[in-house]
């Protein structure tokens, strides 16, 4: 239906220039080539004033809607631009805190290796000193009781030879001179026998 309306507008438009051309073919001029002076000058004057219009009212606020278009999309390229350096920046700060980061940690995680190695080695020296103190205490403990035995031993012999010697006497010496002489003596023994060994 549109294609049969737009075929008559055509058909309308290519005939009626053969129509207008027949009527002036019976004058003896063609009316698409007369000049009219009236006409042209008319027209000339709407098209300049037209021009003036459009010039003043809308060329003016065309081009400066243009070029505030132009001046936006340059100050939000120069804003991502600036965002973008901002951005990089920030990334290449933060790659470097994190290497920092990193540097800490092995400084820390090595630093805690040395304090554990040093805990270690502080344990295992007083461990070594507690076992040496606990060897000395014992050795010295050991002195002591053979110390003790030794007198104890000695002065079960003083008793054991005065009492043979007052039998064989049959008489009761005095006990602390008795004593005080075989103390001496074995004191002498005792003396000779170290110096011997």
């Amino acid at each position: 239906m549109k294609t049969s309306h737009f075929g008559a507008v055509v058909a309308a438009l290519l005939v009626q220039p053969h129509a207008a051309w027949a009527q002036g073919g019976a004058e003896g001029t063609t009316p698409l080539f007369t000049v009219n002076l009236g006409t042209t000058v008319w027209t000339g004057i709407v098209f300049l004033a037209l021009l003036g219009i459009l010039w003043r009212f809308a060329w003016g606020p065309i081009l400066q809607a243009v070029e505030a278009r132009e001046n936006g999309i340059q100050s939000k390229l120069d804003e991502a631009a600036s965002r973008n350096e901002e951005a990089a920046r920030l990334l290449a700060e933060h790659k470097e805190q994190l290497a920092d980061a990193r540097r800490q940690a092995n400084e820390l995680i090595a630093e805690g290796k040395a304090a554990g190695e040093g805990v270690r080695t502080e344990i295992e020296e007083k461990a070594r000193a507690e076992a040496q103190a606990i060897l000395d205490r014992a050795r010295a403990e050991i002195g002591r009781e053979r110390d003790q035995a030794i007198d104890a031993l000695r002065r079960e012999s003083v008793d054991l030879a005065l009492a043979a010697a007052s039998r064989l006497m049959q008489e009761k010496l005095d006990q602390d001179k008795d004593r005080e002489l075989v103390e001496r003596y074995l004191t002498e023994m005792g003396d000779g026998e170290g110096a011997r060994a």
